[in-house]
């Protein structure tokens, strides 16, 4: 067994990758995963008994961020956040690591250990870990917009620096439990982040239609990044379409004001590799569901943030989208109007349900669910 990863819902068999990831990761990646994970603990466990600062909480979301499926496959990427987690652990306890005691509390820790503990509770800290993972993304997109919450961070602290100890099983079921509160905090921030940013989301119907000329497939969750491709393409006669998770940001006010953001492109992420095999047009991922490219279409994917692959375009911290603008220029896009149908059997979806939209209706959910009302029908105007 090279390497063992169970934590999404690809597992091979419904109980583990062994041999190499089905999402596509190999051995080598996946071992340096656990390595970053090792060294995330050991500046967990540095924060203790210090003032962390904003970078080394950045450094644990980033760093937690980088290990989710679809994410990274990047070695070279995952190997420059191991030394810049290794550095801010430095900065919090200086020379910890070469003073030659046996502690080494703020070491990197060995994830190996983790399959050596009881059942339960390498069940438990699994449980804790990949519950981290999935809130470091809302934490990642939030911190983006400038919405931080010290309650999700001390937390990331916390369950890091808990799964590197011998606890009891009551002690990791407590804190399995307290990351379901806080993960509710986190998603509170994340919908204040974006609903403060880009406005409240409304109903909207969705073309999945694509229009003669250049255009971007953006893919992710990173409304920030869709926000400045939008800018920066304004003018430019290049059309900008969703694709997967991405479908939702055509429910908010200050995205949909973009003319040439024109619709949805596809169906579900993991169809990816047959529906960008041969589209005339660069697709941008902003997170996850990046799968590996297939040579077909290599040269048109662009990453940015944390998502890596290796050999692929990436956009750095600048956010200079130039190279894919220009690429969507030269590649021209279809030369007449494509119906992308297929999707629930139709050409158009509908987004922007989100809970603020629902809870306007509240009295009228409630009045249509108590009884039978034929004003509140599919397709009725509310």
């Amino acid at each position: 067994m090279s390497m063992f990863c169970f934590q999404c819902e690809q597992t091979a068999g419904c109980t583990g990758c062994t041999v190499k990831g089905v999402c596509g990761k190999n051995e080598n990646t996946a071992n340096l995963q656990d390595a970053l994970t090792g060294q995330l603990i050991g500046l967990a466990r540095a924060c203790y008994g210090n003032e962390p600062t904003d970078s080394a909480y950045k450094a644990l979301i980033d760093g937690l961020f980088m290990t989710l499926t679809n994410v990274s496959f990047d070695d070279e990427a995952i190997e420059r956040q191991i030394k810049l987690v290794a550095e801010e652990k430095a900065k919090l306890v200086l020379g910890c690591s070469a003073c030659g005691a046996p502690c080494s509390r703020n070491d990197a820790y060995d994830m190996n250990r983790i399959w050596e503990a009881d059942e339960d509770i390498r069940t438990l800290k699994s449980l804790v870990l990949f519950g981290m993972r999935g809130m470091a993304a809302y934490a990642y997109h939030g911190w983006m917009l400038g919405k931080i919450n010290q309650e999700v961070n001390r937390y990331f602290v916390k369950g890091l620096a808990s799964i590197g100890e011998d606890l009891p099983a009551e002690d990791f079921l407590n804190l399995a439990m307290e990351l379901g509160m806080v993960n509710l905090t986190c998603m509170e921030l994340l919908d204040a982040a974006n609903t403060g940013t880009y406005g409240v989301p409304y109903p909207a119907k969705v073309t999945c239609n694509v229009e003669p000329g250049p255009f971007i497939v953006v893919s992710g969750h990173d409304l920030h990044d869709l926000k400045l491709l939008l800018e920066q393409t304004e003018g430019r006669g290049v059309n900008i379409y969703t694709h997967g998770e991405m479908l939702p940001a055509h429910g908010y006010p200050e995205l949909r004001k973009y003319a040439h953001l024109k619709g949805n492109f596809g169906t579900a992420w993991q169809n990816q590799q047959r529906e960008f095999d041969s589209i005339p047009a660069p697709v941008l991922f902003t997170t996850n569901c990046l799968m590996p490219p297939k040579a077909s279409y290599a040269d048109r994917v662009f990453t940015t943030a944390v998502v890596g692959y290796p050999g692929m375009n990436h956009i750095g911290d600048d956010k200079d989208f130039t190279p894919v603008i220009e690429r969507a220029l030269a590649l021209g896009g279809y030369s007449r109007e494509r119906r992308m149908t297929g999707i629930n059997g139709g050409d158009v979806l509908t987004t922007g349900y989100g809970h603020g939209t629902v809870l306007s209706v509240a009295d009228k959910v409630t009045e249509a669910v108590k009884g039978d009302n034929p004003s509140f029908l599919p397709g009725r105007r509310l």
